[in-house]
């Protein structure tokens, strides 16, 4: 059974890390309680009931919006700081989850997404053959990121009471704009290829345009610089609370800081990202396979000859 329940254990601790904290517990320990109850009802249930794990899409971004409402609410950090890095969270949550809203009022859940595909051959892979069970512990584990790692920004950014604005976080909030509009570029580009495709009658074409021609997955590299913009925009909040907090529990606090922009980059690249998409692509497209040789995976890069 330990081969079920160890994905959970990051995370575990990183919730744990912040319910020892001094200034950030009891936000922390709303956070978790309500990411929580969010994706018991999101969530796994619906998974219960379906077999499929595409609600991970809906439950996952509304909880970030749950952290910017919480944090807004509960945190007494300096005002415009705590209304800022609330709204960035509730910003990014609510422009994903009204996407997997529209796509569920589509039917497109009735369908397993291929990223939730390939995890089953993982599953198989890895001896799991209670595919009911794995599929909750990953529906819960996603829970548990709100509640731990990808809440540490928003925590830590508004816990800091100085009005003092420091040029990190300037850079950071300058970072998280630009992944973000990078990332909306890409989502056009791509969904403008596609309305051309099907004009032209065409299928199966690789997406090489724009953004497209220099990194494999702009998307998501945009989203993983999106977070790490945000982990930049943390480090002067963490500073100020050298003194506040325990120094273990301090170092503890910026290590799990750091984590955040590594745990993106492998849910980006390998586990829900890059790697399974490619799978199916390279099955699927006949000439994704030279599109691989050309372009970079993930950072962006001039296509290389062939």
């Amino acid at each position: 059974m330990i081969k079920y329940f160890s994905p959970l254990l990051p995370f575990l601790i990183g919730w744990m890390i912040l319910l020892s904290s001094a200034q950030l517990s009891e936000l922390s320990l709303v956070n978790g309680i309500a990411q929580l109850l969010l994706f018991a009802l999101v969530v796994c249930w619906p998974i219960w009931k379906t077999g499929r794990m595409s609600y991970v899409d809906i439950g996952w971004p509304f909880g970030l919006v749950v952290i910017g409402i919480l944090t807004y609410v509960y945190s007494d950090g300096h005002q415009p700081r705590v209304l800022l890095v609330s709204g960035v969270y509730i910003f990014i949550g609510l422009r994903m989850g009204m996407g997997a809203l529209l796509m569920w009022k589509k039917g497109l859940l009735k369908i397993e997404f291929p990223r939730y595909q390939y995890q089953r051959l993982r599953w198989e892979k890895a001896g799991k053959t209670n595919v009911a069970l794995a599929i909750q512990v990953e529906a819960i584990t996603q829970g548990l990121a709100n509640a731990s790692f990808l809440a540490y920004p928003a925590l830590i950014i508004a816990s800091n009471s100085n009005p003092a604005v420091s040029v990190l976080e300037i850079l950071g909030l300058v970072i998280w704009l630009g992944a973000f509009v990078m990332e909306s570029v890409a989502d056009a580009q791509k969904l403008s290829f596609l309305r051309t495709m099907k004009k032209t009658g065409e299928k199966n074409r690789v997406c090489d345009v724009g953004l497209w021609r220099y990194c494999r997955h702009p998307n998501y590299f945009a989203e993983w610089v999106v977070w790490t913009g945000l982990v930049i925009a943390s480090v002067p909040s963490w500073l100020a609370l050298h003194g506040q907090e325990n120094i273990l529990v301090w170092v503890l606090l910026g290590a799990g800081l750091l984590f955040v922009s590594r745990i993106m980059y492998i849910t980006l690249v390998y586990a829900t990202g890059a790697v399974p998409s490619e799978y199916f692509s390279a099955q699927k497209r006949p000439d994704y396979t030279d599109y691989q040789k050309r372009t970079n995976r993930f950072f962006p890069g001039p296509p290389k000859s062939a």
